[in-house]
């Protein structure tokens, strides 16, 4: 196991071996065997560029030889922040084949989350777009590479050929394929990025075993077939799209996968139209929208089975809408990138695909629901979610302190989610308890924003909640206690603060309010739940607290 991992004891470990959850296969061999099996069928598409399961086996070949002769070499871990592009799956299993670990970055992540990300995680390379979206990565990489020095190669994906001094072009990270050792499937294969719940996100180790079992488990789940055609609409270094089953799940069948370039709801439709598309996965932001736009749209969506809703709290009312409105069957999934997956089966009846979010994909996956003092409460009742299992975490990256209190003495995650046991063994999320904000799917670390908040502004407590919101589930609110009285940076300026600090545009505040003092709880800690009401009611009335 990678230094700074923390692996399953070796009696869980053979446990779950000899249960076939684990079967020694790296996700390099799952490749070569997909690609022996599937050949000449489409594994990838995207715009009208189509590429084979043989193809895509010899391009990672090529390029995992390429990152070799560029002095990437086994261990070492290497940022991946592309977006819904065929490359990504390419540069994915190429550093995994060369024994390199990726580190998934969001293409929305800037300088200071991906700052972040290459410190703890010591990466020693960098894969970008040149642009993306009019943003430049370049500038971002430069700077980025200026303020970390173990960072010592970027890889840029360019159609032009020019890059800044000192990056490669992607296209050049290609030579004729070597003879390279298969992973250990125990070992770490790459790192997902938790919701951040702290300052900053921290990095989760998925071995090849557990990853495999996920996408091979949540295939079956989902009954897939070498006749499906996944779109992943959402960006793919998130856990859901890329393995729950999504682009990874798809290809172990056999089946095709679409890759988007933007969410907009009618660009979907018609891929969904011209390639037959048979599942995809949405947030509930953009479910609201497919289902709004669905009444108006003259695309045959008549191809689609299945819509997986997930990421966020997927509300009755339109769940409920699901179905009727996109002709599909809706399944919803509750999970996280530290492991558990729940999901609803098509077995189930409406009402417990409209109001639950299901049960665990595995029967390996060992579920409590606890009070305040880790004591299980009967079903029906919420309580804090602890779960282990064949491909639940034990431990975040390099992060012994929060380990310590992140999991139980015999192994249980603590997951922050608030649930509640449905007397058929389904389970309904309640709430959260972490400080965390999902905002259309996006997950903002609280913690994070007001750090940024109380060193670049001149205010002297800050607070960011989370405000009910339609259409993305929730807003941001920043709630400030302004140095001064006579000054207080408005919405504007204090996006352009945080902007300046290379924060990503979805963390940004959409509201600003002002207050004399945060509320505290009897502990002194700030009263959160009592802030938002405050500021949600006064933002309904009009009374101007909020701008």
């Amino acid at each position: 196991m990678l230094a700074g991992c923390t692996g399953w004891p070796d009696e869980t470990a053979e446990t779950y071996r000899a249960s076939g959850y684990w079967r020694g296969e790296s996700l390099t061999s799952l490749l070569r065997s997909w690609a022996r099996a599937y050949g000449e069928r489409t594994s990838l598409v995207h715009g009208e560029r189509r590429i084979s399961y043989a193809e895509l086996d010899a391009l990672v070949d090529r390029s995992a030889a390429g990152f070799r002769a560029h002095g990437i070499t086994p261990g070492d871990r290497v940022v991946l922040q592309l977006p819904n592009v065929p490359e990504f799956v390419v540069v994915y299993f190429a550093l995994l084949r060369a024994g390199a670990h990726p580190v998934f970055a969001l293409a929305a992540h800037r300088a200071n989350e991906i700052r972040h990300l290459c410190q703890v995680s010591g990466a020693v390379g960098h894969v970008i777009p040149k642009r993306h979206l009019g943003f430049d990565f370049e500038a971002m990489a430069e700077q980025v590479q200026t303020d970390t020095p173990g960072l010592r190669s970027v890889f840029v994906l360019t159609s032009d050929e020019e890059v800044a001094d000192g990056f490669v072009p992607l296209s050049e990270v290609d030579a004729d394929p070597v003879d390279l050792p298969e992973p250990d499937a125990s070992d770490v294969a790459f790192f997902l990025l938790s919701g951040g719940t702290t300052a900053m996100p921290k990095l989760i180790p998925r071995t090849h075993d557990d990853y495999a079992y996920q996408i091979r488990a949540s295939a079956r789940v989902c009954r897939l077939s070498a006749e499906d055609v996944y779109l992943a609409v959402l960006p793919i270094e998130f856990n859901f799209p890329w393995g729950c089953p999504g682009v990874l799940g798809t290809l172990d069948v056999g089946g095709t996968v679409v890759l988007a370039g933007e969410a907009v709801a009618e660009d979907c439709f018609a891929l969904v139209e011209r390639e037959g598309v048979t599942f995809t996965s949405l947030v509930p932001t953009l479910a609201r929208l497919w289902v709004d736009e669905a009444r108006w749209t003259r695309r045959d969506l008549s191809s689609l089975r299945l819509v997986q809703v997930g990421g966020a709290r997927l509300t009755p009312q339109l769940a409920a809408r699901v179905q009727p409105a996109l002709g599909c069957r809706l399944q919803q999934v509750f999970g996280m990138a530290e492991g558990l997956l729940c999901f609803t089966r098509d077995t189930d009846d409406d009402d417990t695909v409209v109001t639950t979010q299901g049960s665990p994909m595995s029967p390996g996956d060992e579920i409590r629901v606890v009070d305040d003092a880790d004591q299980e409460v009967p079903a029906g009742r919420p309580g804090h979610l602890l779960v282990r299992g064949p491909y639940t975490l034990r431990g975040y990256f390099r992060a012994p302190e929060h380990n310590a209190h992140a999991f139980t003495d015999d192994g249980y995650y603590r997951t922050g989610d608030i649930v509640r046991h449905t007397a058929e063994g389904n389970l309904v999320v309640e709430g959260r308890a972490k400080d965390v904000i999902i905002r259309g799917g996006d997950k903002i670390s609280a913690a994070e924003i007001e750090e940024l908040l109380l060193d670049h502004l001149d205010v002297v407590q800050a607070a960011v909640v989370g405000l009910p919101d339609e259409l993305l589930g929730e807003r941001t609110c920043a709630v400030l206690v302004a140095a001064a009285a006579g000054n207080r940076p408005d919405l504007p300026q204090v996006k352009r603060a945080l902007h300046a600090r290379g924060v990503a545009e979805y963390k940004l505040p959409d509201r600003v309010a002002y207050v004399d003092a945060l509320p505290l709880t009897p502990l002194g800690k700030v009263d959160k739940k009592a802030l938002a009401a405050r500021v949600a009611v006064t933002a309904s009335s009009g009374k101007g607290l909020c701008t």
